[in-house]
């Protein structure tokens, strides 16, 4: 199979736009925005992704048919910031390793760990073709290294091919010590805010499958009203499945979801289905991911439907993750890998995603 790299160096970057390479319907082009961040811009026939590769590689942008699957916010480039918060506007970054979620009055780490910001060490772009035809790549690596702690190798990965709109995040975690770390992960993909959307899942809208978080983090402005909402959602989650302003998604609300169903292919589908027949979609293998978390927020400061973040733990933060059995083990010199493939659907191609997760119900 073919295959060819291209190692990437911060000084090729500038505020002037140019294309690396070209070939097969794909292209990657870079560019450095005026906060000093560089970027990759991934394009194919349908759309863009805008890759950050040396700040987590944080995907930045999604963009497929004139559609942005981007949250909405006040953010409208990366800036430089020293936890996630200072720069939360972007479709995706990786949550953890070491530890993950909103931190409790036990944790001491930031919110959602050490890796959405993390400097790359190294970045690349790959391209090449396998069984399912030309991909394109941004690669990475960050060696995580502290005196008296862990030290692991993190190996972060974004595929694109020619004529689709859903791509393929990747993680890989290599534990480069003797002793076992602690791994916590969550593909944090932030999907825009679809009024009127409906979710489509393997699972049911019942308070069994669909758990909202009544845990308030402290990052939450709550008050009666909230507590109140949160307490009728817990009985009845059902009228969530539609996406309605109405229901109040100010402060946030944040499901767990539970005894979720395979498809034919093994995979866990989920969609958010927009009004006018077309779709934002992920897949994942349950092997890789034993939790999957939603979370919808929409206020004057942000809009987002997180609807479907595969992650091997819940976002309660590292204690209380620990205390529930969530934290993996990774022992010395093992590795572990996660794979989600997500992105946007056209009306025909839902049409068929839906009938795929009905099926598997």
């Amino acid at each position: 199979m073919k295959h060819a790299a291209i190692r990437l160096k911060k000084t090729f970057f500038n505020h002037c736009p140019h294309e690396i390479v070209n070939t097969e319907g794909l292209s990657a082009e870079l560019f450095r925005y005026e906060s000093g961040i560089e970027a990759v811009r991934l394009k194919n026939r349908r759309g863009h992704l805008v890759v950050l590769p040396y700040y987590g590689q944080m995907i930045w942008q999604a963009m497929f048919d004139g559609v942005d699957l981007t949250m909405s916010s006040r953010f409208k480039t990366p800036r430089q910031a020293d936890d996630i918060v200072g720069t939360y506007g972007c479709f995706m970054y990786h949550s953890g390793l070491l530890h993950n979620g909103n931190p409790g009055e036990h944790d001491r780490h930031p919110l959602h760990g050490e890796m959405p910001l993390a400097p790359m060490d190294r970045a690349g772009i790959e391209m090449g073709e396998d069984i399912e035809g030309p991909w394109m790549a941004v690669v990475g690596e960050r060696e995580y290294l502290m005196g008296f702690g862990d030290h692991y190798m993190a190996r972060p990965r974004v595929v694109i091919r020619p004529d689709k709109a859903i791509f393929e995040i990747k993680m890989e975690v290599e534990n480069l010590a003797l002793d076992a770390m602690d791994l916590m992960y969550m593909c944090h993909a932030n999907f825009a805010f679809v009024e009127g959307g409906r979710i489509i899942q393997p699972t049911s809208f019942d308070r069994a499958d669909t758990v909202v978080r009544t845990s308030v983090p402290a990052i939450v402005q709550a008050n009666d009203e909230y507590l109140a909402r949160l307490a009728r959602m817990k009985e009845d989650p059902c009228a969530t499945e539609v996406i309605d302003p109405g229901l109040g998604f100010d402060p946030e609300l944040v499901f767990y979801l539970k005894n979720l169903k395979k498809a034919a292919d093994g995979l866990v589908h989920v969609m958010l289905r927009r009004p006018g027949g077309d779709a934002f979609a992920v897949k994942y293998d349950a092997e890789d991911f034993s939790h999957l978390v939603r979370w919808i927020l929409a206020n004057n400061k942000q809009k987002v439907c997180a609807f479907a973040m595969p992650a091997t733990c819940g976002v309660e933060g590292y204690y209380a993750e620990k205390q529930f059995g969530n934290v993996r083990s990774l022992a010395g010199g093992e590795s572990a890998g996660f794979s989600i493939k997500l992105g946007y659907l056209s009306a025909a191609e839902s049409a068929m995603e839906e009938s795929i997760i009905r099926a598997s119900l």
